[in-house]
């Protein structure tokens, strides 16, 4: 089963300050055009997306220079709310390397990576960690926790839906968009049973 966990792009959630997606219609078979064609406008850090280290770390790796292996495998969902701590970041990776898939993490609800948890993980081993909000830290300060596990060269997916998904192992592919040079990317990200 394929399970979508990337937001609608036109009517995604959008961190404050950055611009809401916008959708052109440049085209229009319905006006007496031959084709439809779409035009977009949006920053790479709209709905479903991934950051590159570049991002909070201005020598720090693009988004095309990320292997694309770091965003197709194995992953591990766990739900959590509020802030994490270290011990829930161990408890996580504990239920994680049970089943094999301690490589990407994927934490489901209404849950805060504070600094605590971001040093955590960058000792855990893990290459990606994905969340629902549209930044993996606190919301009014991300700055430590991007610097923290970017610096440890984890690469972060946000802005997923895993409103439907139950903990457990599942395999990802959330490749980002090539935007070469990019801090980040928009990219289509779903699960598979």
């Amino acid at each position: 089963m394929i399970i979508d966990i990337s937001q609608e792009v036109f009517g995604c959630r959008v961190f404050p300050g950055d611009p809401q997606p916008e959708r052109r219609i440049m085209n229009s078979m319905d006006k007496g055009d031959m084709y439809n064609l779409t035009g977009l406008s949006m920053c790479a850090h709209n709905g479903t997306h991934t950051d590159a280290p570049y991002h909070f770390i201005n020598d720090g790796k693009t988004i095309e220079q990320i292997d694309l292996s770091v965003f197709v495998g194995d992953c591990y969902v766990a739900r959590r709310e509020g802030e994490l701590t270290a011990d829930d970041v161990v408890n996580i990776m504990e239920s994680a390397r049970a089943v094999d898939a301690a490589k990407r993490i994927l934490i489901a609800g209404k849950a805060v990576v504070t600094a605590e948890a971001a040093r955590a993980f960058s000792q855990s081993g893990i290459i990606l960690i994905g969340n629902e909000s549209q930044t993996v830290g606190p919301e009014d300060a991300p700055k430590d926790v991007h610097l923290i596990l970017l610096g440890a060269g984890i690469v972060l997916l946000e802005g997923i839906d895993l409103t439907s998904v139950q903990e457990g192992r599942y395999f990802l592919s959330a490749a980002p968009l090539k935007l070469g040079g990019s801090d980040g990317a928009p990219c289509r990200a779903y699960l598979m049973t």
